[in-house]
């Protein structure tokens, strides 16, 4: 099992603030919300889907221009991430990354 990341960032200020949750975004005419966003911040977000083998993680920017996408196998927990400036580019290179050879 490896750890890993991009480069290291500054550390935050020394106060302690709150941790808080994504909330669930208002279901669509489906019936299903498919998707979190902070709340009073709705585009900054969050989606996780999955198949039998992988399980997607996509997070926005913070102004929600771009997309972070960590590509996890189910199997084995290998994982892989990508950066793009949207959600189709990202899960595609983090699910390509995840399982070249």
């Amino acid at each position: 099992m490896a750890d890993g990341r991009s480069a290291a960032a500054p550390r935050p200020d020394a106060r302690r603030s709150r941790w808080n949750s994504f909330v669930a975004v208002p279901p669509a005419a489906s019936g299903k919300s498919r998707a979190l966003n902070e709340e009073g911040h709705p585009t900054h977000r969050v989606r996780v889907e999955y198949d039998g083998d992988t399980v997607l993680v996509h997070l926005s920017d913070e102004d929600g221009r771009g997309w972070t996408t960590i590509a996890v196998d189910r199997a084995t927990r290998e994982w892989s991430v990508a950066q793009r400036d949207n959600q189709r580019d990202a899960a595609s290179a983090a699910y390509t990354a995840l399982y070249e050879t």
